[in-house]
């Protein structure tokens, strides 16, 4: 009976500890890419704010389909069956959406265009913005989440770099 009783408060203790130290981890984790990319802007905006061109560029999104409402691509269907919808445009940014979980909960994720040092050059930033709950496997997930997206939108933002510059 010793016995189980230390087994469960070892269990107990080293949960609550586990939980203090991940307290410590921020609820916010932004991961961002950037590119210099040579072209029109115009021609930058149309491949980032239209889903139909994300097909060219777009890591995965050449084998997804599109999103229709009113008649018009607003994103993209992804591998995991989750919505990635553009939900603003502006002149320097465009933002999107993705939905995680059944609790609605959101990834905004987003490109900003920033003008460049040399004319008709501007800087593309790539951004995913994670907002993580208490819990401590939401906490210590985020130490992984830049092994997990980093690298995609490093190929993507390259991909466009090659595409535009033709």
């Amino acid at each position: 009976m010793r016995v189980v009783k230390l087994g469960i408060i070892s269990i107990i203790v080293f949960s609550i500890l586990i939980t203090i130290i991940s307290l410590f981890f921020p609820s916010h984790v932004r991961i961002s890419k950037a590119i210099d990319i040579q072209t029109e802007k115009d021609s930058l905006l149309a491949q980032l704010s239209n889903a139909v061109n994300w097909k060219n560029w777009y890591p995965g999104a050449d084998t997804s389909e599109l999103v229709m409402i009113a008649g018009k691509a607003k994103g993209i269907v992804t591998a995991d069956k989750k919505w990635l919808m553009i939900t603003s445009i502006s002149d320097s940014a465009i933002i999107v959406s993705k939905r995680i979980g059944p609790d609605t909960r959101k990834l905004l994720s987003g490109w900003n265009i920033f003008p460049g040092h040399i004319p008709n050059s501007f800087t593309v930033q790539w951004y995913m913005d994670f907002h993580l709950r208490w819990y401590p496997w939401e906490k210590f997930s985020s130490l992984l989440l830049e092994k997990r997206y980093g690298a995609m939108m490093e190929q993507g933002l390259a991909r466009l770099k090659v595409l535009l510059e033709k």
